[in-house]
């Protein structure tokens, strides 16, 4: 009776993992996955030719989103020599990603410095700007944190600000958050080629 009772029971815990196992895997990211969080649902910038953006214009490209500013010393510039690596490494898939590097510095960063500055790490690299006001609520919407330092004049300021990256999947969702530095972008290809298989 016992051991009928067991059986029984085995064979519908064997069902059970089955019929859990019939679903989609999901990636293991190795960076920190986000997927649903509350915050980066949109953004309203316009880009360094002067064309209005929002995430809805990259759908079909999973996008990676950083914020910066185009006089910080060390961080930006590092980290956009590392999304440039990304898109060498991802070979053919790099036509399938679109970075945005969105500025924390509207009152120095212009338009023109924007698209002198954003494209020489890469062509296809786009710079996202827009007022005070706007990009104060942007960076809200993502929760990056900035803050201005005095420097000797009152134009030679710097920023402390947020040092990682948002990527989106093609279907505009946020999914990974990418913290600064380590391992020369090598994680984030293996995350962005997950994302792309899924389509």
């Amino acid at each position: 009776m016992l051991f009928d009772v067991l059986r029984r029971f085995g064979a519908l815990l064997l069902v059970a993992l089955t019929l859990a196992g019939c679903g989609l895997p999901q990636p293991a990211f190795k960076n920190t996955d986000v997927t649903g969080t509350d915050c980066c649902r949109d953004f309203r910038l316009t880009d360094h030719n002067g064309k209005v953006r929002t995430l809805a214009d990259f759908r079909g490209k999973a996008v990676i989103m950083f914020f910066g500013y185009t006089q910080c010393p060390d961080v930006c510039p590092t980290t956009m020599v590392e999304l440039k690596s990304v898109l060498q490494q991802l070979g053919a898939d790099a036509a399938r990603v679109q970075v945005l590097f969105v500025t924390l510095d509207p009152e120095r960063d212009t338009r023109e410095l924007l698209a002198n500055y954003v494209p020489a790490f890469d062509p296809s690299f786009l710079g996202l700007y827009g007022d005070l006001e706007t990009t104060a609520k942007t960076a809200k919407e993502f929760r990056v944190f900035y803050q201005k330092h005095p420097g000797p004049t009152p134009t030679s300021y710097t920023l402390d600000h947020t040092a990682g990256s948002y990527v989106f999947d093609p279907q505009g969702r946020v999914r990974l958050f990418v913290r600064y530095g380590g391992d020369g972008g090598a994680n984030l290809v293996a995350d962005l080629r997950a994302l792309l298989r899924e389509g």
